[in-house]
């Protein structure tokens, strides 16, 4: 059996080698190429569609660092962070689970507010009604108002003080650049009160452990080893995952 696979591996082998000596011209394959190159341009129309393919290569680049800083992302990622802490599970649930059930989730809470900015921008957009710089002022309204709601007065007025924006009477008035960070910093404030309250029931359990161990004079088994399975137990009997994800996402509305 052997002998029988080294013998087909040694003829396609051969057969790689010399097919395309045999085949001739016929088979020929043809191999495309990219070419990138500056050319000139009669219509000045032709530039502004360049610098607008270049403006969206560059916008999808950094999408993942835009989906971490104007959504739901930050909150949910730093509260399954907390949760796993808590429970002191060390790796589980995978980085990976945690990762993809937050991205998830935040194509959930985010849904209504990409479609908004589709309807009213992106597809007028696409079809000609409208330009680029309208298209992206009315695709940052619906996203600007998700932010205004979940972002505190007291985080937008600092850093409106530092950008030395004082004349800011309406939310209008406030920069995308002032917001995005005072919705960040709002974000994760939210989030660590959250894993806060998470933190209190693990706690106890982990001081009630401790207790019974250090009376019984078994001050060498480390607690957690104890805990983790009731930590466990905890959870799964109040369905922990339907209360927190429950909870997460009714706090963005």
């Amino acid at each position: 059996m052997k002998r029988l696979v080294k013998i087909l591996f040694i003829i396609s082998i051969v057969l790689f080698i010399f097919i395309p000596f045999l085949s001739g011209p016929a088979l020929a394959v043809k191999i495309p190429t990219v070419k990138l190159g500056i050319n000139n341009v009669k219509n000045p129309k032709q530039v502004a569609t360049a610098l607008e393919i270049i403006f969206l290569l560059t916008l999808l680049s950094l999408a993942p660092a835009l989906l971490l800083m104007t959504t739901s992302f930050t909150r949910l990622a730093v509260v399954f962070g907390f949760l796993r802490q808590a429970l002191g599970t060390q790796q589980m649930p995978p980085n990976q689970i945690l990762i993809g059930l937050a991205l998830f989730l935040t194509f959930f809470i985010m849904r209504p507010v990409w479609q908004q900015a589709n309807k009213q921008a992106i597809e007028p957009y696409l079809n000609g009604k409208i330009g680029f710089n309208k298209a992206v002022t009315l695709a940052e309204k619906p996203l600007r108002k998700f932010m205004f709601r979940q972002t505190r007065k007291s985080d937008l007025a600092l850093f409106l003080h530092i950008a030395h924006i004082e004349n800011a009477n309406n939310l209008s008035d406030i920069p995308t650049t002032v917001l995005i960070p005072a919705f960040m910093i709002s974000e994760l404030k939210t989030a660590f009160e959250i894993g806060f309250v998470l933190y209190i029931p693990f706690l106890i359990i982990d001081m009630v452990v401790s207790s019974v161990l250090l009376s019984m004079g078994m001050m060498m088994l480390p607690p957690v080893l104890i805990s983790l399975p009731f930590k466990l137990l905890l959870f799964v009997l109040v369905d922990g995952w339907h209360l927190l994800v429950g909870s997460l996402v009714q706090s963005f509305h």
